[in-house]
């Protein structure tokens, strides 16, 4: 026996139960049952448009129909390439419609990572922005003769809206490509549904790239049973009612926009409210138009709020619950969001292999912060969930002690599409081996300090990026900081800090150095400190160290 084993974590569960009861086998019985319950209640808000149940339900039928009449067979793969529109709604919902297994990619991919997508997942259809189409599919489809994709549909941004926002949509033009099907046009000659195709709670129910922070992502195969459990985690540990609107604060073609928001407003039977790009004014704007009580996205979505915006206090008091995932937050920035925007910002905490949350910090609670390395508690385990800290040789480690958290429970993926040796390296046994560094306190609460693919051996002692960050971080004048290994003839490896100034910063890239070495062990702190503009982010907002790496 173990600590682990023991489950400290349920003291703070506030009567939530151990074991969740799920009360639905697959996302397709979520959708229907939101159909059957309320057909006229909007599903979808996108700026001055809304889609009810109803529509949301004939539109889906309208793709599903054509899938079906051009051979589309169960277990197909149907792309999804949009923003958060309602357009990936529209294709999600087909795709489980027909058998299909809906794959998103996302839409600012490059020439070369569309190519990867594409011989990745041999897709029968795609459902893509008509830009990105025009701009990149296109050429593609016509230059590589491996690559075939029979079922072409295109939308855009503009579709079902007229308020074309000039924030979201400057220089955007209904493009409609005549060599491909037009979903407008498609859903408003739709008449009939043949039968359809049934899934099960086993079936694949979405591909999802992992975050790709060091390389090409790998495709996570989330079943529908995967996708039941961690929609219901949501709405039970929130406490969400039925009705409740919840904003895309995330991107949906990523696994914390699709059940933080899509899967989780189809089992409230509640609005989603879609702002095609993550634009601080608009999405500033929705709140006070849509008065969405959850969201949950990376923390730069917020900081965008707190700095890009015009809202105050006030207009974000409806949106009650605000959860941040995606990377830790560091505990000076949780502090000024909630003097910025007036409510707290709870930490939540998994990867794509755990269909998104494998720890909370349940509402009314205030996530911890360790003493002795200042880090920012990620939560608490959620109902039949085990997170053990092992040491390199797969051992449980002691409470307080820093090793690799391994995650079980019913949101763990089955394995990557198409790649069993990742699959037998990263889930052997049901368990995902996380690549995240970090430990559990005698409380049962979990704390992540580092990737373990970013850890600094410097003349064989171990440095952790996160720690230098948050040093820099105290700074006055630091608005963001990274902290990757380089080479070092005589260390091996030496700490480099890319740092980002406040507005009103002045501080030097040598003072920079002289601050961290007078509060660090000598061999932590940063030999080099380059000031940038910015910091690379993924689509979802997590920092990519591989590119400041080079």
């Amino acid at each position: 026996m173990s600590a682990y084993d023991d489950r400290p974590w349920l003291a703070h569960y506030g009567g939530r139960p151990a074991h969740q009861r799920v009360e639905f086998g697959t996302a397709m019985d979520m959708f229907d049952a939101a159909v059957a319950a309320a057909p006229e209640d909007p599903a979808i808000h996108y700026f001055d448009a809304t889609l009810t149940w109803a529509e949301l339900d004939h539109a889906s039928d309208a793709v599903a129909a054509l899938l079906i009449a051009r051979g589309f067979r169960a277990g197909d793969r149907i792309a999804l390439c949009v923003q958060n529109d309602p357009a990936f709604v529209v294709g999600l919902v087909a795709g489980w419609k027909v058998g299909g297994v809906p794959t998103a990619m996302s839409p600012m991919s490059k020439a070369d990572e569309v190519v990867w997508f594409l011989r990745q997942h041999t897709p029968t259809a795609l459902l893509a922005l008509d830009d990105l189409y025009e701009d990149v599919v296109r050429d593609i489809l016509a230059s590589e003769t491996d690559i075939a994709v029979p079922i072409v549909v295109t939308s855009s941004s503009l579709d079902w809206q007229t308020r074309d926002d000039p924030r979201a949509f400057a220089g955007t033009t209904r493009r409609r490509p005549p060599d491909t099907i037009d979903l407008v046009s498609l859903v408003g000659a739709h008449r009939g549904m043949p039968g359809r195709r049934p899934v099960g709670p086993g079936d694949v129910a979405v591909l999802l790239g992992t975050s790709g922070t060091t390389g090409f992502p790998k495709s996570a195969q989330i079943s529908h049973a995967n996708l039941t459990f961690n929609t219901q985690t949501y709405r039970d540990w929130t406490g969400l009612s039925p009705g409740e609107p919840v904003l895309a604060l995330a991107p949906i073609f990523h696994v914390t926009g699709l059940v933080g928001a899509v899967t989780l407003g189809m089992l409230l039977r509640s609005a989603v409210v879609l702002t095609h790009r993550i634009h601080p004014g608009v999405v500033a704007a929705a709140i006070r138009e849509r008065s969405p009580a959850f969201s949950v996205a990376a923390i730069t979505a917020y900081l965008g709020l707190a700095d890009e915006s015009d809202t105050t206090p006030t207009e974000m008091r409806p949106l009650r619950l605000r959860y941040s995932g995606g990377a830790p937050i560091e505990p000076v920035v949780a502090d000024r969001l909630e003097e910025a925007l007036g409510g707290y910002v709870y930490n939540i905490y998994g990867q794509t292999e755990t269909t998104s949350p494998s720890h909370i910090v349940p509402p009314g609670l205030r996530a911890p912060v360790d003493a002795e390395t200042g880090v920012l508690s990620v939560g608490i385990p959620v109902s039949d969930t085990v997170v053990r800290v092992v040491d390199d040789d797969g051992g449980d480690l002691p409470v307080g002690a820093i090793g690799e958290l391994i995650t079980s429970g019913p949101q763990v993926i089955p394995g990557y599409w198409n790649d069993p040796e990742a699959t037998a390296t990263a889930l052997s046994g049901g368990e995902l081996r996380t690549g995240d560094i970090g430990f559990m306190d005698a409380d049962g609460w979990f704390y992540v300090v580092d990737r373990s693919k970013d850890v600094i051996n410097a003349s064989g002692y171990k440095i952790w990026p996160h720690e230098v960050e948050l040093i820099l971080m105290r700074h006055p004048d630091v608005e963001e900081a990274a902290v990757v290994g380089i080479p070092d003839d005589y260390r091996g490896e030496s700490a480099k800090a890319y740092v980002v100034l406040r507005t009103d910063g002045a501080v030097t890239e040598p003072e920079l150095v002289a601050y961290c070495r007078a509060r660090m062990a000598a061999y932590k702190y940063p030999r080099e400190v380059e000031l940038v503009a910015s910091l690379p982010r993924s689509a979802t907002g997590k920092l990519l160290r591989r590119k400041l790496r080079g």
